[in-house]
């Protein structure tokens, strides 16, 4: 429920950028509690974790080369690729005075193989955990085995006899649903009704079961939760406290060391990192937070990017009160066109990583993504969708906080990434119409 005044009063007076935030306001907040990884408390998860879920990946590659044929040029491996927008950074300097004085490059996750967008990532490499260790658990397969057992019919017996189940309005249940039905897994996605109709078709003709919901998304999740637990064999996958979903984003900093290395680009103390990522619940933009900062330690510094309807991550470590708090609670609509960002409270397993490593959040308006997207599209030819055009923000926000010459690092010698984070499967007809929203605003 939305907070009284007086509570309200509270809070602003404790953290005077509330004010700001309440009245959609963009922002920029630098995390005073941000840790040296050296000092960082204990976390549920370790970089011994991260190397096991590497090696997963790698033993399922074969069976991913099999099954889906755009993994074949890179032998099954689920990457997409690291590319320098000079051109965009022109733009940037020029349309929105970003004053960019470091490298710029793109993350194309918008690309990424299966699923199209960063969620390939978490929910493909959940949905190969869980199936491993039901075919090593009825003795169907051996570590060492070639994995391209997995497309064999009797596999596809076995897992018809199990149930997966995820509550999503958008990518993360395109990434389970496609992966789980290929697998054989008898598969549900729970959306709320307003969720993209591409994307429910496209789940139907990939094999997965549609449910859909009139009421908030919270009652499709809640549901669907309980429709697949009550199952004898039903599996959950709930984006909001999945270590597995979380180990899958972090193997994304092994694969960009090597594109970064393979570019000649030098990642150390003088030499910053910058990443920025959209952020919805925040298991995909933290586990690859934890990822960077395990790869490239303190050198990485990792910003998460909402829309300014539903800061739910930056309420969520402004305050300290994480998951406990809404966008609700202050007064905030939580509506975005930006997919996958209309998220009234953080996950509360990412939000209490994040809030060591994480160096801040900044918020950005709805009409700046589809001015954001058109950019990109004139100057690069790339094509994503709102919520993936959000990152391209952040640079400039980062040189007008003065964060980095608080830090003592020469912004010229800083290297940005921002992280693209869906778009390959979008309609040719929506990508059209994102484009010339935001041409119009331009």
């Amino acid at each position: 429920m939305t907070m009284t005044n007086e509570e309200i009063q509270q809070w602003t007076k404790k953290y005077p950028l509330l004010h700001q935030i309440m009245n959609v306001t963009p922002v920029t907040w630098l995390n005073p509690n941000l840790r040296n990884l050296m000092d960082t408390a204990d976390m549920p998860v370790t970089y011994e974790d991260m190397i096991d879920a590497a090696e997963r990946w790698q033993r399922f590659a074969p069976y991913l080369a099999k099954e889906f044929p755009e993994t074949r040029e890179t032998e099954g491996i689920v990457e997409s690729p690291l590319k320098e927008i000079a051109s965009m950074k022109h733009q940037l300097n020029d349309y929105y005075k970003a004053d960019i004085a470091g490298a710029l490059y793109l993350k194309c996750d918008n690309d990424l193989a299966i699923a199209g967008s960063i969620k390939a990532r978490g929910g493909v490499y959940e949905v190969l955990y869980y199936a491993e260790q039901l075919a090593l658990d009825a003795g169907l397969i051996t570590l060492g085995d070639n994995y391209e057992v997995f497309a064999e019919p009797q596999m596809k017996e076995f897992f018809c006899n199990y149930s997966i189940g995820v509550g999503s309005t958008g990518n993360l249940g395109l990434s389970i649903g496609i992966m789980s039905a290929k697998l054989g897994f008898d598969v549900s996605v729970f959306m709320s009704a307003d969720a993209k109709q591409w994307k429910k078709d496209l789940l139907r003709e990939k094999g997965a079961h549609v449910h859909e919901f009139e009421g908030d998304f919270s009652e499709a999740i809640t549901t669907g939760r309980e429709m697949t637990v009550q199952k004898p064999n039903g599996y959950f996958v709930d984006d909001e406290s999945s270590k597995h979903l979380f180990l899958g984003y972090s193997v994304a900093a092994f694969r960009l060391k090597e594109q970064l290395n393979t570019a000649g680009v030098t990642v150390d103390s003088e030499h910053p990192l910058v990443v920025h990522l959209p952020c919805g619940v925040g298991g995909s933009p933290g586990g690859i937070a934890f990822g960077l900062k395990q790869v490239f330690g303190d050198a990485a510094h990792c910003f998460f990017v909402e829309p300014t309807h539903a800061p739910a991550m930056l309420l969520g470590l402004l305050t300290g009160e994480k998951e406990k708090v809404s966008v609700q609670d202050f007064g905030l609509d939580n509506l975005t066109e930006g997919d996958g960002l209309a998220v009234g409270r953080p996950s509360s397993f990412a939000s209490s990583i994040s809030e060591q490593l994480v160096s801040g959040v900044y918020t950005m308006e709805d009409a700046d993504m589809f001015r954001l997207l058109a950019l990109l599209g004139d100057s690069e030819q790339i094509f994503v969708e709102p919520s993936a055009a959000t990152g391209l923000l952040g640079p400039g926000k980062i040189k007008a906080s003065d964060y980095l010459q608080q830090k003592g690092l020469d912004e010229a010698q800083a290297t940005h990434i921002v992280w693209s984070t869906g778009g390959a499967l979008v309609p040719e007809e929506d990508m059209q119409e994102f484009y010339e929203k935001g041409k119009k605003l331009l």
